[in-house]
Order: structure tokens, then sequence, then C-alpha cells
């Protein structure tokens, strides 16, 4: 389907009232701009803040909240203390969004708006996202899926709507950078974002450090991996990740991958 805006509005005027889960990305901003603008003063922007959100979500869900005029809101959450969250199983997500949905749920109803809406997309179909099982668990509306709208329509949708964020690299939950198996703690998360945050502030766009222990492995963008080969700026890399708190620092050659950690599930060795 070749979407317009215009068609993202039809669709989410017929809902009456919405909580956005914004991340700040460019899914879910697009996601709240198209809301905003169906429904006026009908929505909420609600963005979680917990260890696992990277710094540069939350710097950004802030200014497109401004930009926009939206009322917006942070909900404190903590996943860590689920010890089905912390032992990282490949279903990981599925309790992380589980209790974040219940409680998006609720605080809508309270604030009577008819449902909670997030925004995942027609190509997130394609990838394993157990999240999504909890979303549809607890009647959250996924308007982009419902629309077969996928990431490149996003981008372009965005662009044309005016919001900066249509260019904004991809995102994730910092516990993605943890092997499958491998116990998330607030030390390797906030290890990973002292890493990322030094990365980016080398000039690197599209950041992965993948937590492997001791050793950081860097992903990048393909086009920044020239970039970050040439020695000085090698360099540099290294003693960011070594005083993040890494032993070893490596460059995963095939630079950044989304769902780079669900490899090895394809494989049928979740590690």
């Amino acid at each position: 389907m070749n979407a317009t805006y215009v068609d993202v509005q039809t669709h989410l005027k017929q809902l009456g009232g919405v909580l956005v889960a914004f991340s700040g990305g460019v899914d879910s901003t697009l996601l709240l701009a198209a809301a905003h603008d169906a429904l006026g003063e009908r929505v909420l922007a609600v963005t979680a803040v917990s260890p696992t959100l990277p710094t540069p979500d939350m710097t950004a869900a802030k200014e497109v909240a401004a930009q926009l005029g939206v009322r917006w809101i942070t909900l404190q959450t903590d996943e860590l203390a689920d010890p089905c969250f912390r032992a990282n199983t490949p279903d990981r997500c599925y309790f992380c969004k589980k209790a974040l949905f219940a409680k998006l749920v609720d605080l809508a109803r309270r604030e009577k708006l008819s449902c909670v809406i997030d925004g995942a997309n027609a190509d997130d179909l394609a990838d394993y996202r157990p999240g999504m099982k909890a979303a549809r668990e607890l009647g959250v509306r996924s308007p982009f899926i419902e629309l077969g709208i996928g990431k490149d329509a996003i981008r372009r949708l965005a662009r044309e709507r005016g919001l900066p964020a249509w260019e904004r690299p991809s995102s994730a939950c910092l516990a993605s950078r943890i092997p499958y198996g491998e116990t998330i703690t607030v030390e390797r998360l906030e290890r990973i974002s002292r890493a990322e945050d030094a990365l980016r502030a080398l000039g690197f766009r599209q950041v992965r450090v993948r937590d492997h222990g001791t050793v950081a492995r860097i992903e990048v963008g393909r086009d920044e991996l020239e970039k970050l080969l040439g020695a000085a700026m090698r360099e540099a890399a290294v003693d960011a990740c070594k005083k993040a708190g890494y032993l070893y620092v490596t460059l995963d050659l095939q630079g950044y991958r989304t769902g780079a950690m669900n490899e090895n599930l394809k494989q049928g060795t979740p590690k």
C-alpha cells in the first residue's frame, strides 16, 4: 500500500482518543504527529524511562513532544525487578512489554482515552518481536501494521510532514545489546550507554555496542565503517570503550543491522 499521511490520519480519527507509546524514534514520532493532527487534545504521549532507555531517545522524545505541542509525560518503569526480564531469555521483550503495556492501558482508561497505540510497523513482522505478542494480548493497536506501512514509507511520510526525526537512526532498548542467556544488570546497561554515547560524540550516527562481558563489539552504519578504520579514529574508539569499562574492543565488519542479536535464534542456538 502506497499510504499517504492523510490515510494515517483518517485511520486514527476513528479511534476517538489515544495514548501513544512514544519512544522518540521515527516510527512513534510520525504516529504521534498524525494522532495529534487527527485528534488534537485527545492524545497523550507517554515515554517509559528506565536504565534500558538510550540517552538520545529521551532527548529526542522531549524535543519532539515540545515541537508538536502535545501533552507528554514520562513513566518510570523497573524491568530489572522482574527476574524473567533479567534472565534475558529470547522472550525477554515479552515480559518487558507486557508490564509496560498493562500500565499504559490502565493509564489510558483513567484518562478516558479509547486505546493505546504503538509504532510497530509492517517490517517488524519479518523479525523476531515477542513484545508484539504482549501488545496483542492487551489490546494495544499498531496502526502502521494495520495499514501495511513499513519503515521506508514511515521515513518518507515523516519527511513529507517536515519531522526532523525522519532521518534519525534506528534505536532500540539497551538490553538488546546483551546476548540472550546472559544476565541483564544495571552495570552492563550503564557501560553500554557510556560507550555508545562516546562513539556518537566522535561523530558516528548509527551505533551499537554489543556487550560480550569484557568485550565490546562495535557496530556502526556500513557507510561509516571506513571512517572507523582510520588509525586516529580507531584509537579514539578503543579509548572510549575502555573508559566505559571494557577490556577488549572489536569491530563487527558486517556493520550495523537490525536484529543482529537474533541471528543465533535463526540458527537455532540462542545464546
